[in-house]
């Protein structure tokens, strides 16, 4: 069954590989991603199911045991996030059948979306530091021309400065395995984490992994996220959605790993540093979402109030905190999608994007109006929606731990989450309507489908949370005790 950990990363590169000679047949290319993305989920719960009854799944390529050889690792927390990463692709793909345009089809987007995807995936399940920076890099060039698709010259502007941050974050990673390898010889993650257990982390290893702390930091726009508001402004709604949804939380999954797995020991450094980052983010993306005005600044504000409070999780380090953070992953992931296909939806009936310039929708649009409404709720975490959940277990946490100031400031958040996205909802979707009847634009199946989808994926995270909480704590288990997972890669050869 190991053999199927690299299917979500395989299917859709040979996918992709394959619609680069259907690009005249638009209708073929959107049945062969939708299938590949299906069939990458079905395979994702598939692993999961398997790694709650029987524990760590290992891969090791071309049979070179660790830490020897690369491998993939399939444990809960990396499954799960595979599999929900699955699941807001194939909403994105849907919305983009609708609205992305056969100019854009054709100049191979679902090949780079699967791209993509692959190297999300990739991200999560590889157990080798060296093939994270490859997954990072396959995953990033797809996002270079996704987010220059269409060539406008704003376009053209915020994709530049993201391909040079980008590129200098992707030297520093270089520079940083170098320094990693040359002090402890290795480059597998649980084999990592041996030898700097054996070895004591020494202040040279602690500098190596705050270097690290800053790649992913940019990666993940956790305080370093200066390029982030206009690179995610650009790219057309569905794109700009699996950016929302998926880059950031790539970077925050290898902020975990690195400081769970390969360099806990020295917490009261590296924690300390992760808490003040986190609530700086969280600081500045509460001015951001409330000072906004127009809904796209605003939802991306919104992004990084959701890197800030799961940071506070991985800073305040407990179990409960770790399943908050496993949580609230998972949530952030779908709910963000939603937001950025709600702002999209609104900025395509109006034409506007300034939250002024918008009132009445829900007076055409009321299904629609709604659905917004639901995906506010579940941000801001109120029950039983899926933010509730990972708020309340990273409150939980904090209390524990004593970590009061972090809790206030996590509180605080939701606040601010709360205010801005009400006041999109009060201002948009309430009021004498601007668009009269004959001017009225229909929404089209595949969009309202997604968001339809995205909505029950929140409703399901809430109420089923008793469902899903055994494989986030087995998720989080892994996370409080890296043992379980470097006793699974490195004395699991027989």
């Amino acid at each position: 069954m190991s053999n199927l950990l690299i299917a979500p990363m395989i299917l859709p590169i040979m996918t992709a590989v394959i619609l680069v000679f259907l690009r005249g047949n638009v209708r073929v290319q959107r049945l062969m991603t939708l299938v590949t993305l299906i069939v990458v989920l079905i395979i994702s719960l598939f692993l999961l199911m398997e790694v709650e009854a029987y524990g760590i799944m290992r891969l090791d390529f071309s049979g070179w045991l660790p830490p020897y050889g690369i491998l993939f690792v399939g444990d809960a927390f990396a499954l799960l996030l595979v599999t929900v990463a699955t699941v807001v692709t194939i909403a994105c793909s849907i919305y983009a059948f609708s609205t992305i345009g056969e100019a854009h089809e054709n100049m191979f987007f679902y090949s780079f979306v699967l791209m993509l995807v692959a190297g999300v995936n990739g991200s999560f399940l590889t157990g080798d530091i060296f093939n994270l920076f490859v997954c990072f890099e396959v995953m990033l060039l797809a996002s270079y021309v996704l987010v220059a698709l269409g060539g406008g010259k704003r376009q053209l502007r915020e994709s530049l400065k993201y391909v040079l941050i980008n590129v200098v974050a992707s030297w520093m990673f270089l520079v940083a395995l170098a320094y990693l390898y040359g002090a402890i010889g290795t480059l597998n993650m649980a084999h990592i984490a041996t030898r700097v257990a054996e070895v004591g982390q020494d202040p040279v290893l602690t500098t190596i992994s705050l270097v690290f702390l800053i790649v992913f930091s940019l990666k993940a726009g956790l305080l370093l996220f200066f390029w982030l508001p206009g690179s995610y402004s650009v790219p057309p709604t569905s794109v700009a959605a699996l950016f929302a949804a998926l880059l950031t939380k790539v970077g925050m999954y290898a902020i975990i790993r690195t400081f769970t797995l390969m360099f806990p020991h020295n917490q009261e450094v590296t924690h300390a540093i992760i808490a003040i980052m986190a609530v700086l983010t969280l600081i500045a993306g509460m001015a951001g979402a409330m000072g906004g005005r127009d809904v796209k600044t605003i939802a991306t504000y919104n992004v990084l109030i959701g890197v800030g409070f799961i940071m506070l999780g991985l800073a305040i380090a407990n179990e409960q905190a770790f399943m908050g953070v496993v949580y609230y992953l998972m949530h952030d992931m779908v709910a963000k999608a939603m937001l950025f296909l709600c702002v999209g939806m609104m900025i395509y009936l109006t034409g506007e994007t300034v939250v002024k310039n918008m009132s009445g929708l829900i007076r055409n649009y009321p299904v629609f109006g709604w659905l917004y409404f639901v995906a506010l709720c579940a941000l801001v975490g109120i029950p039983p929606l899926s933010g509730f959940v990972g708020k309340i277990l990273i409150g939980q946490g904090a209390i524990t731990s004593g970590d009061y100031v972090l809790l206030a400031v996590g509180f605080i958040s939701s606040i601010a989450v709360l205010y801005s996205l009400l006041r999109i909802f009060l201002a948009s979707f309430f009021g004498e309507t601007i668009i009269v009847l004959e001017d009225e634009v229909p929404i089209r199946k595949g969009m309202m489908g997604s968001l339809i989808m995205l909505t029950a994926c929140m409703i399901f995270l809430g109420l089923g949370a008793n469902y899903m909480m055994p494989f986030v704590e087995a998720a989080a288990a892994v996370l409080v005790d890296p043992s379980i997972y470097i006793d699974a890669v490195l004395r699991g050869n027989e």
